[in-house]
């Protein structure tokens, strides 16, 4: 079983920048491709969460969704076993929990593509 810890969530201001940061429990990746994401769910979508990211955990090689695209880099540290999310020109819109994923075979915008999840981490952008 594969734990993900998120962190770096807040509260900012909007235009302001945050870096979230994801630590996996997988010290072993056999398959390639092995894709680690980013997902989020916003205040009253309950049932959805919403693409943010993905990251190839050997190649590096992302996919970023339109909806944040210029403002959102995916990386990782395969010395420290970290996917960061940095987060720039944060809107309202960007408030939701912020979850780490991964186990998922490509880089895949389906949440049901990846079989472990994070708890979370809050992000709370005031107007």
């Amino acid at each position: 079983q594969v734990q993900l810890v998120e962190s770096g969530g807040g509260l900012v201001q909007a235009g302001g920048s945050l870096r979230l940061s994801c630590v996996t429990s997988q010290r072993i990746f056999t398959a390639d491709p092995y894709a680690m994401g980013w997902f989020r769910q916003a205040p009253g979508k309950e049932r959805e969460r919403e693409f943010v990211a993905a990251i190839y955990w050997m190649s590096g090689h992302t996919y970023v969704a339109d909806s944040v695209k210029g403002r959102v880099t995916i990386s990782r540290d395969k010395v420290n076993y970290r996917v960061y999310l940095q987060m720039n020109d944060l809107r309202p819109e960007d408030t939701a929990v912020y979850y780490c994923a991964t186990g998922a075979d490509h880089l895949s915008p389906v949440e049901t593509r990846y079989p472990y999840w994070g708890q979370g981490t809050q992000v709370t952008v005031s107007s």
